[in-house]
């Protein structure tokens, strides 16, 4: 893939509708987000079990979510790492369960050991929110196991605090066209990446708004595009009222509406909480188009 971006437009349109992100047959794909541990933001604790893991994803799959993303480690502001070991004993059962179950799964992590442990136990797509700086392994176990991988934009160093970029949608092209060389040269093959802007991953809200309303400049790279902006802070401080933000779990309208505006912008699929509000907002639009 060449190094070269494309030129940025003058004056962008939010949420302009384009197709170039997912084959114009195909619908949106609805990631459903399934944390394995005790500290997420949103449902930290609720499904650290894996039994109760397992009955959770076989829900979100039944809702209708494509695939059910499964995380072991929490990457909210502040959360600190686990060990690797912890965290493959989170998610490789429910993994493996679900797998058995016909449901496609992808592992959530930044680790090479547990991604290979992961698709070993049925796990068919990799979700690295640190874009494979944080374990130079990833792309070498992506190639390998030949599943897909979707490469994640994390503003500097993973668990950076969130601070302006003077163009951050410059930033994020340019980064991520470097970050899916670097993982085409290990060998993972064109059609197996995925790309995810990052919204919240070291960005204020400024930077997360830009970044969706030039969704097709990210499209312009030539690779799906997966947009993850489920009860995120940012959505919390638009609809403050009064001195506190909106909780976390009523922020699942706002995330269908931007689920919705993403898809109409071409994005081949999203990653929420609340997979019956998403997908039922998704087929309303799909309906009206």
């Amino acid at each position: 893939m060449t190094s070269t971006l494309p030129a940025l437009p003058a004056e962008s349109k939010p949420f302009a509708t384009i197709s170039t992100c997912r084959p114009e047959s195909a619908g949106t794909t609805v990631l459903g987000i399934l944390n394995v541990t005790p500290d997420s933001f949103s449902d930290g604790g609720r499904f650290l079990a894996a039994s109760s893991a397992v009955a959770h994803g076989l829900r979100l799959h039944h809702a209708g979510a494509h695939i059910v993303d499964v995380g072991g480690e929490s990457t909210r502001p502040g959360a600190l790492r686990v060990s690797g070991p912890v965290e493959r004993s989170r998610v490789i059962p429910v993994i493996e369960e679900l797998a058995a179950r016909g449901v496609a799964v992808s592992v959530d992590t930044m680790r090479a050991d547990t991604a290979a442990a992961a698709t070993g136990a049925g796990a068919t797509y990799i979700n690295d929110v640190s874009g494979g700086r944080a374990d130079p392994k990833m792309y070498a176990v992506a190639a390998e196991s030949g599943v897909r991988l979707i490469i994640t934009h994390w503003r500097d160093s993973p668990r950076h605090i969130a601070r302006p970029v003077e163009d951050i949608v410059a930033r994020v092209l340019s980064d991520l066209d470097t970050a899916t060389t670097r993982a085409l040269a290990a060998g993972v093959s064109r059609e197996s990446i995925i790309v995810d802007p990052g919204l919240g991953f070291g960005k204020n809200s400024d930077d997360n708004w830009a970044l969706l309303a030039d969704l097709p400049q990210l499209c312009s790279l030539g690779y799906p595009v997966l947009i993850g902006a489920s009860r995120k802070r940012f959505l919390g401080a638009l609809l403050r009222e009064g001195n506190h933000d909106r909780s976390t779990a009523e922020r699942d309208t706002a995330t269908a509406v931007i689920s919705v505006l993403a898809a109409r912008a071409g994005a081949w699929g999203v990653r929420v909480h609340d997979v019956t509000g998403t997908t039922d907002a998704l087929r309303v639009a799909e309906k009206l188009t």
